[in-house]
């Protein structure tokens, strides 16, 4: 990777999405950091793609999407794409993943937050996503200013279902902060802006609707280091529900991984 943020000093807020189109679950913290007066980069820990398609169409979404919040081109990183990681891969490839992070991390000089996918058991590479961004985090003193947010997860639901932007209380308090309306109309928009995933989306946007109209709120949880020891909640996870993949699979490819850290 050029390490182009070693050319970033003054304050940055570091966003970690899995996939392009994770960023609808943080809009409002992008938005508020950039009003801060903070540098904000984006990456991207996989190709977004399965069985070798092109990342192309879904980079430009993610693309048009992030720069009309703000974010500066220069500052959204592909790396799932150069580092050859594919939608649902990146519980396979914690070390490649971890590499690019530690170094992308060590670039910064003012890292003044962190924003990663919750540790929720809705798709393992959010998991996957989490647990480095944490480890790292850890080792390095900025635990303290890294907030996870929720996208989806099966707790207490039957398959096929779900909950979206439900955070989980075992992930610790939850910070709330209010959307206006003029931000939820235009978030509501963005979240049209991602045609390449029109088949998912139609399941999707109607709980996105709901969030917007009746919590309008973004909710942000802290992290800890022991929860990625444990099993994000209780009963059969949305990735074992849709057989994605399973705990005991991601307990040991994390706790392989992280042994390495030792």
């Amino acid at each position: 990777m050029e390490n182009v943020s070693t050319r970033i000093v003054e304050p940055v807020a570091l966003f970690l999405f899995a996939h392009q189109d994770d960023e609808t679950g943080i809009f409002q913290k992008i938005v508020d950091e950039l009003q801060q007066g903070h540098r904000v980069c984006c990456a991207y820990l996989t190709d977004g793609v399965v069985n070798g398609g092109s990342s192309y169409r879904r980079n430009q979404e993610s693309l048009s999407v992030l720069i009309q919040l703000g974010v500066q081109k220069q500052d959204i990183f592909f790396a799932g794409g150069d580092l050859a990681i594919p939608d649902g891969g990146l519980p396979e490839h914690l070390e490649s993943a971890a590499n690019w992070i530690r170094e992308w991390f060590s670039g910064f000089s003012q890292v003044a937050s962190i924003y990663v996918l919750a540790w929720e058991g809705g798709h393992p590479d959010h998991d996957a996503l989490h647990a480095i961004t944490v480890t790292f985090a850890a080792e390095m003193g900025l635990l303290a200013c890294v907030r996870q947010f929720s996208l989806y997860n099966g707790y207490g639901c039957v398959a096929p279902f779900f909950r979206m932007f439900v955070p989980l209380s075992l992930n610790g308090n939850v910070e709330q902060i209010t959307i206006s309306w003029r931000n939820r109309l235009k978030f509501l928009r963005y979240c049209l802006s991602y045609p390449s995933q029109a088949k998912t989306w139609i399941g999707l946007f109607p709980f996105v609707v709901f969030h917007y109209l009746f919590n309008g709120k973004q909710l942000l949880q802290p992290v800890s280091v022991e929860r990625i020891q444990q099993r994000p909640h209780e009963g059969q996870l949305y990735y074992e529900m849709r057989a994605f993949s399973t705990w005991e699979k991601m307990a040991k490819l994390v706790a392989a991984w992280r042994s390495t850290r030792a």
